[in-house]
């Protein structure tokens, strides 16, 4: 059954499906099949992303069970994360025996089981202690089974159909199956090469499958018998893949099941194909050319072994575990055992089934949610007390929601009267950027989101000039190297070449890091010598790719305007403000774009800054911005700057050339007060790291040499923590220390009568906060299939991402760096994103009313909410 059918449980009245239908309609079955992955994008440009995004219909722990029947993957956390989390004091034990009386109170009304007894089992059961393996083993207990089993049939079960080549071994006892993993990567290897490969998949530009199609038929790592029998396979993939379904002999109603089995087997692979399949209408039909390719080699693979039954994978509740639940956990004995009526006996067992790990893991989860919850409650009422409105601050800063954000606004407010903000890290100018003497632009927004504007990078013609042959020679000499390195004679001279260079750059970035790294870089900025630049903001009735250079004047209000509500800063300026975007430096890290923002495809937000601050300072934006009631003061200047989240230091990266004297006062201050903020900023930050011996005099200098010592594996934590998105005024947390674990959106109800700014802010930066939390999620509780294993064993291919070994799915995740503490203990804790929103009831009921798709969610348990009153209440949902 496929997954829709069997989460919504309506596979039995499910119609036949005609071969008719089929043929017409394999585009719309490919498509819903494609539900069970979600889109992967390149790693260059990372971005988070939630692994189960097209499953949301259905509620958490339904996808729950059905990934642990059908792929045997568990979401929920291991009973070793949550025994450490409750001996950390992160889970209150109360939350879980309330837990357990909402089950009973819904569940135990299906059984005749007495109440004691069933507590007195689920309490020792929750204990999760293992079943002892003498007892499972012990021959009284088998005997005891036996005669179970000859009065009734088993039916505790569950059922899911698997690729046939799952089920079939060849005559070395290999799997077919992994056989074809092994062709199925190699040929998207090649195809989606992105420039890493010398030579070019012949017939690329055909497409997938005709490419393949052609070639197929002299691969040598299949038989001559096999490569025949493709020769005349059809040359249209929607064809071949029909074709092969009805070799296979796939029943209608299993078609869609059997196509999600497949996307299953390789979720890396085929969710970056149907990545590439919504970027351009020339691959559209990437995914069904996919499985037309893979589902026509598995035929290829099994032909000698056909006819063959693709059974259903049946996983049967072992009974001798079962009653070794009661034995253990329940304090029942044999004898007692063999008294109770047979019915009496498949009632104890059935319960035991219904009242599993899985459950107990389940009921741990929401009381470890509840924990942190309370927790957070806390701190917000315990801040109370200090919400007062404040004079104007001397300056205000800008920054993005991202939780590393926290701690260092944290910081930076304790120094001085000034004020932070958060907000989504493009800014809400939704722009390419394309930067001085580069070729091709990249988008610098949400990856959901589409650019709708291009902002270039300009200078004086002459320098312009100077500064491409300069960057050019950089450029001329990398593809040089390359070249000679792919090159069949040229790589036999290489190594005389360049051995003396390089072996010297390895012993200095090995023993030297910080040093060698500073002398590289200097180096590359002292030839580069990249001039003074302006951007292009002024549109000119040019475009590119379809998208206009620079805005217009109504363009530039709009997005100036936008921007300043969703700040909450329409009134009441401060002399200088500050936009600040994040970006992050490590050093041969593949994963270095995932430390940079989490949504904008592994780009900083320093461009979008310089933007956003150049638009507010332009003299006609100010003038029609006052028309409508937001008055920017004369003396009041906007500057840009980013933050460095890997050494928690703020680089000025734009500064009008003339700042009036209160904005030169705050800017001076800042200044003073920057290297003080730096430096609490990384002590703390770099105390989380494990095995970090700390230097409280130097925490700079060990943050920069972990930031470019090539063989650290984690230069920074990223996100991992993440656990929570507030929605509110500054002054709901300022001074509590969140423990850089949640984001944080400015938001005043009192100027959003409407409600608009709030369905944003949910919509936008809220989905992307359950994006990034869910990965984090995911890359922790099911390592071996969301994340991406060791960081030091992987290995880059096609250009594209990482795999483990030579040939490995594409692997969709984060590296195991990323969210353990060691081999043993996680760092994140997997906890579904809690948003909590300041307004009043009334508010987040409209919320919930017009917004369907965040209602689901939140009905659904993908994301967990809270409100907090104007009055200071606060309100589970």
């Amino acid at each position: 059954m496929s997954v829709t059918s069997v989460l919504t449980k309506e596979s039995s009245n499910k119609k036949e499906i005609t071969i008719d239908f089929i043929e017409s309609n394999i585009s719309s079955l490919v498509e819903s099949a494609s539900k069970v992955i979600a889109p992967l994008w390149p790693i260059s440009t990372f971005a988070a992303r939630h692994p189960w995004m097209g499953l949301e219909k259905q509620s958490f722990d339904q996808v729950a069970d059905w990934l642990k029947n059908s792929r045997d993957v568990d979401i929920y956390p291991s009973a070793s994360m949550i025994l450490s989390a409750k001996n950390k004091g992160e889970i209150n034990e109360a939350f879980v025996k309330q837990g357990l009386q909402r089950w009973l109170d819904t569940n135990l009304h299906t059984f005749s089981l007495p109440r004691d007894v069933a507590e007195r089992f689920c309490h020792a059961a929750l204990g999760m202690e293992p079943i002892p393996t003498n007892l499972l083993s012990s021959v009284e207990l088998m005997k005891k089974v036996e005669e179970f089993r000859e009065r009734n049939k088993d039916t505790i079960d569950h059922s899911s159909i698997q690729p046939i080549s799952s089920q079939i071994e060849n005559q070395d006892r290999e799997r077919l199956i992994n056989i074809l993993d092994y062709h199925v990567i190699k040929w998207c290897k090649l195809y989606l090469d992105d420039s890493q490969a010398g030579w070019e998949m012949p017939h690329r530009e055909e497409g997938f499958y005709r490419s393949w199609h052609r070639l197929v038929c002299y691969d040598p790592a299949l038989s001559k018998l096999q490569r025949e029998s493709l020769k005349s396979w059809p040359e249209e993939a929607d064809s071949a893949l029909e074709n092969a379904l009805k070799a296979l002999n796939i029943s209608d109603a299993e078609i869609q099941s059997y196509l999600e089995a497949h996307l299953l087997s390789l979720p890396g692979w085929a969710g970056m194909m149907l990545w590439r399949s919504k970027q351009s209408n020339e691959e559209k039909t990437l995914l069904t050319e996919y499985l037309a390719v893979r589902i026509s080699l598995e035929w290829a693979l099994i032909h000698p072994y056909l006819p063959f039954r693709n059974n259903q994978l049946e996983k049967r509740e072992s009974i001798p575990s079962l009653l070794a639940a009661w034995i253990h956990w329940g304090s029942l004995s044999l004898e007692e055992w063999t008294y109770m009526s047979g019915a009496k006996q498949q009632e104890y067992l059935l319960f035991a089934a219904k009242f599993d790990e899985k459950l107990c893991r389940k009921l741990w989860l929401e009381a470890w949610e509840q924990t942190h919850a309370e927790q957070l409650r806390q701190k917000i009422i315990s801040n109370q007390s200090s919400n007062s409105e404040k004079d104007t601050a001397l300056a205000q800063f800008v920054f993005c929601i991202d939780v590393r954000s926290e701690p260092f606004r944290r910081q930076l407010e304790k120094e001085g009267p000034f004020e932070t903000i958060g907000m989504a890290g493009f800014f809400g100018v939704p722009i390419a950027t394309n930067e001085l003497g580069c070729t091709h632009s990249h988008p610098s927004l949400p990856i959901m989101n589409k650019p709708l504007h291009k902002i270039i990078e300009s200078t004086e013609e002459n320098e312009l000039l100077s500064f491409q042959q300069r960057k050019q020679t950089v450029h001329s000499l990398s593809y040089t190297f390359k070249t000679m390195k792919q090159s069949l004679l040229a790589n036999l001279l290489l190594p005389e070449l360049s051995g003396p260079w390089l072996s010297l750059q390895m012993v200095a970035r090995s023993f030297v890091p910080k040093t060698a790294n500073r002398f590289i870089h200097n180096l590359r900025q002292a030839w580069l010598r990249k001039p003074k630049t302006n951007l292009v903001l002024h549109h000119v009735h040019q475009t590119e790719e379809g998208i206009p250079i620079g805005f217009s004047e109504g363009d530039k209000v709009n997005y100036a305007r936008q921007a300043l509500k969703m700040m909450g800063i329409i009134d009441n300026f401060s002399p200088l403000v500050v936009i600040c975007g994040h970006g992050s430096q490590s050093t041969n890290n593949p994963y270095a774009s995932s430390l940079e923002c989490g949504a904008c495809g592994g780009q900083s937000g320093g461009f979008n800054a310089r933007v956003l601050a150049t638009l507010c300072n332009l003299p006609e934006v100010r003038k029609e911005l006052s028309l409508e009631g937001i008055t920017i003061p004369a003396e009041t200047v906007f500057v840009a700057a980013e933050h460095n989240t890997t050494v928690d230091e703020l680089h000025w990266i734009y500064i009008p050339e003339e700042l009036s004297d209160s904005a030169h006062a705050a800017f001076q201050r800042i200044e003073a007060i920057l290297p003080r903020v730096s430096h609490q900023a990384n002590a703390e930050r770099l105390a989380k790291l494990p095995h970090f011996q700390s230097k409280q005099s130097k925490p700079k200098s060990e943050a920069y040499q972990l930031a470019e010592d090539w063989s650290v594996i984690r230069p920074e934590w990223g996100l991992a923590g993440n656990a929570a998105f507030i929605i509110g005024q500054r002054t709901l947390t300022e001074g509590s220390d969140l423990e850089g674990r949640v984001f944080l959106h400015n938001y005043n109800w009192q100027k959003d009568r409407n409600g608009e700014l709030l369905d944003t802010i949910i919509s936008g930066p809220g989905t992307v906060a359950q994006w990034i939390n869910l990965e984090y999620y995911a890359s922790t509780v099911a390592p071996h299939y969301y994340g991406s294993g060791n960081k030091a064993t992987q290995t880059v291919t096609a250009g594209l991402g990482v795999m483990q070994g030579n040939a490995s799915d594409l692997l969709t995740g984060l590296p195991w760096q990323s969210v353990m503490q060691s081999d043993n203990e996680a760092y994140h804790s997997p906890l579904r994103l809690l948003i909590v929103i300041q307004a009043p009831k009334e508010y987040v009921e409209r919320l919930l009313k017009n917004n369907a798709i965040f209602q689901q969610k939140v009905q659904n348990g993908w994301v967990r909410l809270a409100s907090v009153s104007p009055e200071g209440h606060w309100e589970n949902w």
